[in-house]
């Protein structure tokens, strides 16, 4: 061993021992995944040679063949990966190593509950990585040296996955990474041939770099030198036919790209030929990731080009909406030196972008006709990201839209598990239009008095409650030619459900409470835009509806909590004129009374509506002076 120089002790990020402690003692289930990890580190940091000798290739030194190489010593109890990619240099290593820098860190960590089962799903949900390598070594060393790097330059990291780590500067003569595990106490099954090669082929055979094992001899006389033998496929995977690759080697070659701990819920593998050729594999995970809100998080496809590696995340093949989608897309139509800012734009990458987004919207499609439970999981996963479609891609509006999952007035539970085609599957003789009602809750808008009408009638109503809702229909006006009314909304219009009686009787009575309509507007003054006579209401003695044009609560709420200008707006003041408060109001001679019972009523519907009153103080002023008057 060459001797260390400018060697330190450094202390590992908080998180990083959380992260260490949990995965030691929540993993035991599954030690062996550590082998996977640090494989797909290894071929992570080949792709990445790769990439940069396009420009550079004298970082190859001569050595362009890139391989893996696991070996063991059962008398010292050690495991050994090495490989020669890309490596690392002092700085890298202790940022890579000393530090986790994967946003949604402190989400991660607050989700942890000290529930092991629970927590060893949420590693694999945040990717376990290097670190799994404390679950069966009580000391690592790692040995790397950065390509185009002198041999002096080499790096020494040493842990004992406790609070702190060394480095030191090392002699190293070739470039690339060798990790040395030395296993615990009780894991020296892993110092085995067989056992590491049986790892090796269950969760590595379809890493498309070499990983060699040393060949074993049995009964015979070992040779001078080690010899070694390859023991996965080492082709990549997207590349084989599909007829030729499991459904096991789909899900663990998804585990490799995407970092995951569990399988995927669905996936879609194609290769396009003619006027442009690719190949793609995409994948639905089966779980969120923390950062899935974070909209600037890095996210994207594994790019490659006639099969070598150009980029970790391609975000340019896919809408923002579909950012929870991994994969990897290999084209054949762009060029070897392709940069970040090539890719924004051009008809290659535009058609791609186009054709990718199709094949994850039909791959939704199948999952949704063919799984309604896994579908459901989805939704409750990436609903609400999938809300941002509309909005993003209008050449899709329709197909997103029928993937949508929404709660309605025809489950009590609450579930958004009603899809449009169920809607429209459901409709009234003569409805022609799609009915919904926007709220802050579902306890909220089940017990609307808006839908008050809708129940009479039997029409079922959606019922949104997801922040982005109001937003999102303000971009779905129909769906198969059929209109999208908010009931809240502007003059309740039923249309052809409402018969010719109906509506005679509704203007009889809208005639005959002109002058209740009057007093109403005096005492309420500038604080409504109207009033009117309802035709909603069946139980309630007033709501308040929205203008056409006007901003819904919702998106009001959203506006004044990110501190924008909120425009201003009044309600509609709509009464029910067969309701006996509202009977007993229009018969009240005093117009100071009639006007304190006119602004308890406009602050009930407020209430119902889910609204804040601008003045509570004031209504229960009212209210209380009511009461002492109905009692005295």
């Amino acid at each position: 061993m060459s001797v260390e120089t400018q060697k330190e002790t450094l202390g590992f990020q908080t998180e990083v021992k959380q992260l260490l402690h949990l995965m030691i003692h929540s993993l035991y289930s599954n030690k062996e995944i550590f082998l996977r990890e640090l494989i797909s580190n290894a071929s992570d940091a080949a792709d990445k040679l790769r990439f940069e000798a396009l420009a550079k290739p004298e970082l190859l030194e001569g050595g362009a063949e890139l391989k893996i190489r696991v070996s063991f010593d059962k008398d010292a109890k050690t495991v050994t990966l090495e490989d020669n990619g890309i490596g690392m240099s002092r700085e890298e290593v202790i940022a890579h190593l000393g530090t986790i820098a994967k946003s949604g860190t402190a989400d991660f960590l607050k989700n942890l509950s000290g529930d092991q089962k629970k927590d060893s799903h949420l590693i694999g949900q945040f990717g376990v990585g290097f670190y799994s390598a404390f679950i069966v070594a009580d000391k690592v060393d790692v040995f790397t040296r950065r390509a185009g790097a002198s041999a002096a330059e080499g790096v020494h990291w040493s842990s004992k996955g406790e609070g702190d780590f060394e480095v030191a500067t090392v002699e190293k003569a070739d470039r690339g990474t060798r990790i040395v595990l030395h296993l615990k106490s009780g894991e020296e099954e892993f110092a085995d041939g067989w056992r590491l090669r049986n790892v090796i082929k269950k969760y590595s055979d379809h890493i498309a770099l070499p990983i060699e094992l040393p060949k074993e001899h049995y009964g015979e006389d070992k040779p001078a030198e080690v010899e070694w033998e390859v023991v996965n496929r080492a082709s990549a995977l997207w590349t084989r036919p599909r007829t030729e690759i499991k459904d096991e080697e789909y899900q663990e070659f998804y585990k490799h790209i995407a970092h995951d701990f569990e399988n995927p819920l669905s996936w879609s593998h194609n290769k396009v030929e003619g006027k442009l050729e690719y190949t793609s594999l995409l994948y639905v995970p089966g779980r969120a990731p923390f950062d899935l809100y974070h909209r600037e998080a890095p996210r994207g496809l594994k790019l490659y080009v006639q099969r070598v590696f150009i980029m970790d995340q391609a975000e340019q093949f896919l809408p923002l909406y579909l950012r929870f989608i991994k994969g990897v897309v290999d084209s054949n139509d762009l060029s070897l030196n392709v940069s970040r800012e090539i890719l924004q734009s051009g008809p290659v990458v535009d058609s791609m972008k186009s054709a990718l987004t199709k094949r994850v919207l039909d791959m939704l499609e199948k999952l949704a006709s063919s799984d309604a439970e896994a579908y459901k999981g989805f939704w409750k996963n990436f609903g609400q990201v999938l809300k941002e479609g509309p909005a993003e891609d209008f050449a899709n509006k329709e197909k997103i839209a029928g993937l949508l999952r929404f709660a309605s007035t025809s489950d009590e539970s609450g579930e958004q598990s009603v899809s449009l085609a169920d809607y429209l599957g459901r409709m009234k003789e003569g409805q022609d239009k799609i009915y919904y009602l926007t709220g802050e809750s579902f306890a909220q808008v089940k017990n609307s008095p808006h839908l008050e009408v809708f129940r009479k009638k039997g029409i079922e109503v959606l019922l949104l409650t997801d922040r982005i809702d109001e937003w999102l229909m303000s971009y779905l006006s129909d769906f198969d030619g059929k209109q999208f009314v908010d009931v809240a909304r502007g003059d309740l219009d039923l249309g052809s459900l409402d018969s010719e009686e109906d509506k005679k009787a509704q203007e009889e009575i809208a005639k005959a409470k002109e002058g209740l309509v009057e007093r109403l507007k005096t005492a309420l003054g500038d604080e409504v835009a109207e009033v009117r006579v309802s035709h909603r209401l069946t139980d309630s003695p007033a709501i308040l509806a929205i203008g056409e044009a006007d901003l819904g609560l919702q998106m009001r709420q959203i506006l004044e909590a990110s501190g924008q200008k909120v425009p201003e707006s009044k309600p509609i003041f709509e009464f029910n004129p067969a309701h006996p408060l509202i009977e007993k109001l229009d018969a009240e001679p005093d117009e100071d009374r009639f006007g304190e019972l006119a602004r308890i009523l406009f602050d009930q519907a407020a209430l119902a509506a889910g609204d804040s009153l601008k003045d509570p103080a004031a209504y229960v002023r009212r209210l209380n002076k009511l009461l002492v008057e109905l009692s005295a």
